[in-house]
This record gives structure tokens, C-alpha cells and sequence, in this order.
């Protein structure tokens, strides 16, 4: 029964948009995954998407992306992984990672949801982690 479930809160794990500039001096931008607990995370599994909010009057009017899947062995402590490239063009959109992973026998699991037009230079911060500047969402 539910009841019987232990829904304990995700804590010291980060998905962020961040930007890097390449060889041909144009930015470039990847989803990342972090890990900041003291301890490794295991079966790590993303599933991404993006999708137009309910301001889309029309359903010929709503966007929807192809929802993308990512699964990773262990991520250890102090860690990070790309998760994926992203591109500008759905900056728009709201962008969803659902992250589900294990430490130990316990499963965790949390919805990491940008809200269009969050991804913006504003609201960028340097990722100690990463050497890098993005938008961190924790």
C-alpha cells in the first residue's frame, strides 16, 4: 500500500542548463546531471521532454518535443554527466527531466521542470562543478 512506501525528499542532486563556448567562439549548451551527496547514486534514469504550457489555445497551437530517455550505471559523489545537448530553439518550452536513481535499496525519484524562457543570460550562475555557467535547478 502507499502508506507503506517511504517517500523520502531528493536532496544534493542538480540538473542544469549550461553554456560553454566552443572552438568556433558560438555557445553551446548541455543538460547536466550532478550529484553533490557524499555518497554514489546508482540505475540512474532521465527522461526528458519538452512541451508548450496551457496558454496554447488550440492543440494546433501546442509543442511538444519527442520525449528522450538516458540511463546511467553509477554517477559517484561529487560527480556530474551530460545528460544531453539542448538547443535554444525550445528555450520556449517547458523542459522536463525526471530523474529516478537508487542509493543502496531505496529508490528516489524528482520532476526537474525550466519554465520557458528561464533559460536566459539573467539567470545564469557559475557551476562550481562544471567550470561553467548555467541555470541550476535543484
Amino acid at each position: 500500500m502507499k502508506k507503506d512506501i517511504s517517500f523520502t525528499p531528493v536532496t544534493g542532486i542538480y540538473v542544469t542548463i549550461a553554456r560553454r563556448i566552443n572552438e568556433l567562439n558560438e555557445p553551446e549548451w548541455h543538460v547536466y546531471l550532478i550529484n553533490r551527496n557524499e555518497t554514489a547514486i546508482t540505475n540512474v534514469f532521465v527522461t526528458s521532454k519538452g512541451y508548450s504550457g496551457d496558454d496554447a489555445k488550440k492543440k494546433e497551437e501546442q509543442q511538444r518535443t519527442s520525449t528522450l530517455r538516458h540511463y546511467f550505471t553509477e554517477i559517484e559523489s561529487g560527480k556530474s554527466v551530460i545528460i544531453e545537448p539542448i538547443m535554444p530553439d525550445v528555450f520556449h518550452l517547458n523542459n522536463e527531466y525526471w530523474v529516478s536513481y537508487y542509493v543502496g535499496s531505496q529508490i528516489f525519484d524528482k520532476k526537474f521542470i525550466f519554465v520557458p524562457d528561464t533559460i536566459v543570460d539573467e539567470n545564469l550562475v557559475d557551476i562550481e562543478e562544471l567550470g561553467l555557467q548555467g541555470v541550476l535547478h535543484e
